[in-house]
């Protein structure tokens, strides 16, 4: 399953993957997602963090308490390693770069498929300064606040 708010890049992921892979289908948003995937049972779901109503991270954080054996893939174009460590945290199996190759979305996609996870070579380094900085953070992603998760959303934007 796809879900970015992107219509072009859901449409060329969908030409990418569909040699290898039966998309089941896509959403727009968080919200769509949350609610088509649960019907939809995919095995692998790729989506953006920074979705309208409801971003990625709270979608996947919602969809892996309902599906916990459903793989999560994040790509966006966010490159903060902080953001990365926090979507490991909400059960993703892989952290991509929208300016990824194409290689690495099969790649992750075959990892997440084993039980394996997989990180963009951009931001590895920068997660594991993170994880050393606060390693006892494990959990906290489902103790944020209204306005901790609107930040979260703020970030996966872009926004500084």
């Amino acid at each position: 399953m796809l879900a970015d708010d992107h219509t072009f890049l859901v449409e060329a992921f969908r030409k990418l993957l569909e040699p290898q892979y039966e998309i089941v289908g896509t959403a727009s948003d968080g919200r769509a997602l949350l609610e088509s995937a649960p019907q939809l049972n995919p095995d692998v779901i790729v989506a953006d963090i920074g979705m309208p109503l409801m971003n990625g991270l709270e979608a996947g954080l919602r969809l892996k308490e309902l599906m916990p054996t459903m793989k999560l893939i994040f790509l966006t174009m966010n490159e903060d390693p902080d953001l990365a460590v926090e979507a490991m945290r909400c059960g993703a199996s892989g952290y991509l770069l929208k300016s990824s190759a194409v290689e690495e979305m099969l790649c992750a996609i075959q990892l997440a498929l084993k039980g394996k996870t997989y990180v963009t070579p951009q931001i590895r380094r920068g997660m594991q300064k993170s994880f050393i900085k606060n390693p006892g953070a494990k959990g906290q992603a489902k103790v944020l606040t209204p306005r901790q998760r609107e930040v979260v959303q703020l970030l996966a934007r872009g926004n500084p």
